[in-house]
């Protein structure tokens, strides 16, 4: 996963697979971009028929777009606009800054405050977030929750308690908003056919070989460690827009005195998860979106993950639990599995 956007919110990215793509002929009119981003890779794949803008010219306007990400939304660069307004000082929030703000207290309210991107505090309490941590005591836990909560947080993002400034984490969403971003200025220069790639994914019409794309889905073990090197399971697009990603407690966790802490801590107890779900893949029309629900499910747990991918519009699930020791499967009715 990404070094950048590396904490405890971070999705697991869901891997394109293979067959997904096959190698490019000097003829194709698919292109790719590839680079390092919010550190580790990305990939940007897209047909160019019809298409007018120079390959120079796009580089550069998706570099443009990641280093405008870099700048309002790292919480590791300690000039952004982020870490800025995290560490008290002056800050006039760009336009990225406020929708992401805004989208943060949306998906707030949304889930009950089990998604809550001002709960860094908590998440290095644990030792997943910015800093180092270890096994904290309730007292510790109980001190920092006073002072966390986007609901403690004005939309004009003032504290509604003096004194105190509740520090974001926009990593819950962050992944997804960008290739969203990339996504849209390929619609504006006439791309139809994309797979954006920047830790999670956004694609849209059809690859080379003109069947939608096809996004592989991780086993969740412990110990695969490699993205697309097991796959439980490959999610078939129906080449209409839709963000896919996978959130997952297998990759990110760690142990002390014989215990495992997982990496998904649930703001509303400041502790870490306790269920058997050990991984949830959501496909809906936004990445962002996809993103967000998708560490929203590995909070709430199988029963309830399941309850609410049924029950919300426009997103779809897989989600892949332990039984007693045997892993299985859950999928939605409209998650469409590729031979299946």
């Amino acid at each position: 996963m990404s070094r950048l956007f590396d904490s405890i919110l971070v999705t697991v990215a869901a891997l394109a697979a293979p067959l997904a793509f096959p190698s490019c002929s000097p003829e194709s009119s698919y292109r790719q971009l590839t680079g390092y981003a919010q550190g580790g890779t990305y990939s940007v794949k897209f047909n160019v028929r019809g298409v007018r803008t120079g390959m120079d010219e796009i580089q550069a306007a998706v570099d443009s777009i990641l280093t405008l990400i870099d700048t309002t939304l790292s919480g590791y660069n300690k000039g952004s606009q982020l870490s800025r307004y995290n560490a008290g000082g002056p800050v006039e929030p760009n336009g990225m800054f406020k929708e992401v703000f805004s989208l943060s207290r949306d998906y707030f309210k949304q889930t009950g405050g089990a998604l809550d991107v001002a709960s860094g505090p908590l998440f290095d309490i644990w030792g997943f977030g910015f800093t180092s941590g270890s096994s904290p005591s309730r007292e510790t836990i109980d001190s920092v929750m006073a002072v966390c909560g986007m609901d403690k947080i004005g939309p004009d993002m003032v504290s509604t308690i003096p004194g105190t400034q509740p520090r974001l984490n926009f990593n819950a969403i962050a992944q997804g908003y960008t290739s969203d971003k990339i996504a849209e200025y390929l619609h504006s220069i006439g791309v139809r056919d994309m797979l954006v790639d920047i830790g999670e994914i956004y694609c849209e019409g059809v690859n080379q070989r003109g069947v939608p794309w096809s996004i592989g889905i991780d086993r969740p073990f412990d110990g695969n460690m490699t993205p697309g090197a097991d796959l439980d399971g490959i999610w078939q697009g129906d080449g209409s827009g839709k963000g896919v990603v996978t959130s997952g407690n297998y990759r990110k966790y760690y142990e002390k005195d014989g215990r495992k802490y997982s990496h998904t801590i649930d703001p509303r107890t400041g502790y870490p998860v306790s269920h058997n779900l050990l991984s949830a893949t959501i496909v809906a029309p936004k990445a962002v979106t996809a993103d967000a629900y998708a560490t929203y499910c590995m909070v709430i747990g199988l029963d309830k993950a399941r309850e609410f991918i049924g029950s919300t519009e426009g997103v779809e699930g897989y989600l892949i639990y332990d039984d007693a020791g045997t892993m299985r499967e859950w999928a939605s009715s409209g998650f469409k599995l590729a031979g299946k």
